[in-house]
């Protein structure tokens, strides 16, 4: 029987958060059923989260609110810290210290509580002071000029906090990650990551280095590739992923081109651009002949992935949304009824939306009981997840970049390639940006003889993940109907598209459907007349990381339950949870931040502006910021500003904002070389190496969190093809004859001989 309390029931978390990123963690911890008090501290004044982001991120939570020059209430917050099983901070080492909100100060002589931090850099890198801010970190950090503006050259402002959105996820995970360990050994600890380590989560796609590349490895792809988003004969737009082809109307169409005007039109609409989807011009001119919904009927029908690309707010009330959940209506004393996005994960028992009094008292929270205590000597440097074991059938990236964060945090991690490999294997630089840390079986699922090597594979796994459409995880015998009765404590997660519910539960979806529907690509843009895809990817990194919280919140409550139980997340609740506004009662939006047209910022306090030598960006918070901007340049307008600004060089109009206090920093071009270069990165463990059969030795992003007293594994590179099939089949009790029958029956390969040679 599935336990009926909460998740994280009686887990007493203490939220001193201030930024998004840390108000997220605590909340989606309080809808897997925690305690979270938010103390909101009277010294943080208007440099909190705005209005309509408190009521999104500080829902389901009691506030209090704490005078930190008051004794009275100083002690009040130690009370509550008495309290806590866990404590949340996104501020600076330098914030913490200064208000005496360190972990030295609030947890003294405690060995029982669960620090988590979330900062700009990492606390042991020399930018660690740096405010909290997702453009000043992307700024510095060189990904700012990782996309391309639609009419300009130069770096693009980011209205999509990419930083917090990640980050927000890895700390919640960090937390009940060490929640499990806490179990085990009866003891807290440090949970630590930052926006740039949540941003760099998704560069992992562009920024790697090889001492011997491979073309495909080499390839990647420029930020100047040329996206197959299409306008219609209507006006509207609609992103398309895989071959338009196979709707009849696109290839009657082609076929009436002509091989000659469909070269021409290619040529036209790309031009000398790289040309990573086929025949983007020819389709540009065939869907501007009809209207959109024409189209979208006709590609769906085929089977094409498609979204159309809406305005922010409208994919709240779309059919799909509702059928799973993703939505619910909240009231909020500042907003009344709002249609707000719910945490996008699905488990047992289910994520909520809490009513919290604000009648709170600092009550001790109870501690995890310890199970199976283990002694001191054999936990210190150990890793957060050592001893799970999981199964990895995905393919693509939100599917199995979950299970290589497991793989991370020290589980060992199996993957189950097709003989062939799967589908994104030949682009390797897109392939290797979730694969580190597993070993690699390759097994052909189909074959009847597969069935022995799975349910022996399975049969003491603790957790399964996948991102197959759920038909054809029928078809391999890879279902939660199948391996659940195989194996009752299995956690076995699974990431869709559209999610579990619904008429499009079995449609295929990529990342850039979801940035379409979800609102991003319009939002992206500005005021620009197209829309633009945000590269990073981020919708597949966000559902990965749902994907993840749910697993790890699912072993957490297997360790009181003794049972295994299905979870899932998907593209669709991920995207919409970073929408950072909601549905009013009259079908307003509540008001947020626009991008303006020419994607340099969304104020004069929160903008990039282009100087002599290169650009600076800056970002202050406060209603009040976008006057003090422009009283300490002494100029009356934006456009005053960015004059002056372009006569000057960047240290010049550095020295210029910091001297009013206002944050600002240089903006880093072309950094990718320069970030694996530097010492300060490499010590703070953001970057990985390791040897690698084909590439000799491989450089990638490093760590996403730093765990204190646990490492992390980062120590084995991207799996070849079939590498570990002998090893793994080995541990499972097969014999080296029964081995090579398996493989003279292609139920298994082996690796290729020079990778075994090397």
């Amino acid at each position: 029987m599935q336990a009926s309390v909460d998740c994280l029931d009686g887990i007493r978390v203490v939220d001193l958060s201030r930024h998004r990123a840390g108000s997220t963690a605590a909340l989606l911890l309080a809808e897997l059923g925690a305690d979270v008090v938010k103390l909101r501290l009277v010294q943080d004044c208007d440099r909190s989260l705005s209005p309509v982001l408190s009521a999104l991120r500080d829902r389901s939570k009691a506030i209090v609110d704490i005078d930190l020059d008051d004794e009275h209430q100083r002690r009040t917050l130690h009370e509550f810290m008495q309290g806590a099983a866990v404590v949340i901070q996104d501020r600076t080492p330098a914030e913490m210290s200064a208000l005496g909100l360190d972990q030295a100060s609030l947890c003294s002589g405690r060995d029982d509580v669960v620090f988590a931090t979330i900062g700009s850099w990492p606390a042991s890198h020399p930018l660690c002071d740096r405010p909290v801010d997702d453009t000043l970190v992307l700024a510095e950090a060189g990904l700012l000029d990782e996309q391309e503006p639609v009419a300009r050259d130069g770096p693009a402002y980011l209205n999509f906090p990419l930083g917090s959105a990640h980050a927000s996820y890895l700390c919640a995970i960090g937390i009940i990650a060490r929640l499990v360990r806490m179990r085990q050994t009866g003891t807290g600890g440090t949970v630590a990551t930052s926006l740039v380590q949540g941003a760099m989560l998704p560069m992992m796609l562009y920024w790697s280095r090889a001492a011997k590349p491979t073309a495909a490895l080499s390839a990647g792809m420029p930020k100047q590739t040329p996206q197959p988003m299409y306008r219609c004969g209507d006006g509207k737009w609609m992103h398309v992923m895989g071959n338009p082809a196979k709707a009849e109307a696109v290839r009657v169409m082609l076929a009436q081109m002509g091989e000659d005007n469909v070269r021409a039109a290619n040529d036209l609409h790309a031009g000398t651009r790289p040309r990573v989807y086929p025949n983007i011009g020819a389709f540009t001119e065939i869907f501007a002949t009809r209207p959109r919904d024409f189209w979208l009927n006709a590609l769906w029908a085929a089977d094409v992935p498609v979204q159309p690309v809406l305005a922010t707010g409208e994919l709240f009330l779309d059919e799909q949304t509702r059928s799973n959940g993703h939505v619910q209506t909240v009231h909020c004393a500042e907003y009344g009824a709002v249609l707000q996005a719910a945490v996008p994960i699905t488990l047992s028992p289910p994520v909520r939306i809490a009513r919290r009094s604000d009648r709170v008292t600092a009550s001790a929270s109870p501690r995890p009981s310890v199970k199976h205590p283990l002694p001191a000597s054999t936990t210190h440097g150990q890793r957060p997840l050592s001893g799970l074991k999981a199964i990895d059938f995905g393919c693509y990236l939100a599917g199995p970049l979950a299970a290589m964060l497991l793989a991370d945090l020290g589980a060992d991690v199996i993957k189950v390639e097709a003989i062939g490999g799967e589908p994104l294997r030949p682009a390797e630089w897109a392939f290797n940006a979730c694969q580190r840390g597993k070993r690699n079986i390759a097994i052909d699922l189909s074959h009847p003889g597969a069935t022995a090597v799975l349910k022996r594979l399975v049969g003491d796994a603790d957790v399964v993940h996948h991102n197959q459409r759920i038909p054809t995880a029928r078809k391999l015998g890879i279902d939660q109907e199948t391996l659940l009765k195989l194996n009752p404590r299995l956690v076995y997660s699974h990431v869709s598209a559209y999610g579990p519910e619904g008429p499009r539960k079995d449609w295929p979806g990529y990342d850039q459907l979801f940035q379409a529907a979800s609102g991003w690509e319009q939002e992206a843009s500005g005021d620009a007349t197209q829309p633009t895809w945000l590269r990073f990817g981020m919708m597949d990194h966000l559902a990965a990381l749902a994907s993840l919280l749910a697993t790890i919140a699912a072993l957490y409550t297997r360790q009181q339950s003794g049972e295994g139980q299905a979870v899932a997340a998907s593209l669709l609740g991920a995207s919409l949870f970073t929408v950072e506004t909601a549905v009013a009662a009259d079908g307003s939006l509540l008001p947020y931040p626009k991008l303006d047209a020419g994607q340099m910022g969304i104020s004069a306090a929160n903008r990039l502006y282009r100087c002599a030598d290169g650009w600076v960006a800056v970002a202050l918070e406060g209603v009040h910021a976008p006057a003090q901007v422009l009283a300490a340049s002494q100029c009356e307008h934006v456009a005053q500003l960015e004059a002056r600004l372009q006569a000057l060089s960047t240290e010049a109009a550095i020295a210029l904002f910091r001297t009013a206090g206002i944050p600002c920093v240089r903006v880093a071009l072309a950094n990718r070389d320069a970030y694996f270069d530097a010492p300060a990165n490499k010590a703070a463990g953001l970057l990985a190496s390791y040897p690698h059969p084909v590439y000799e030795t491989y450089e990638q992003i490093g760590a996403f969190w730093d765990f204190g007293d646990l490492t992390l594994a980062l120590d084995r590179a991207p799996p070849v093809l079939a590498q570990h099939t002998s090893e793994v089949l080995l541990e499972l009790g097969f014999s080296t004859e029964e081995i090579d029958t398996l493989v003279a029956q292609g139920v298994v390969a082996l690796p290729a001989k020079q990778v075994v040679n090397k």
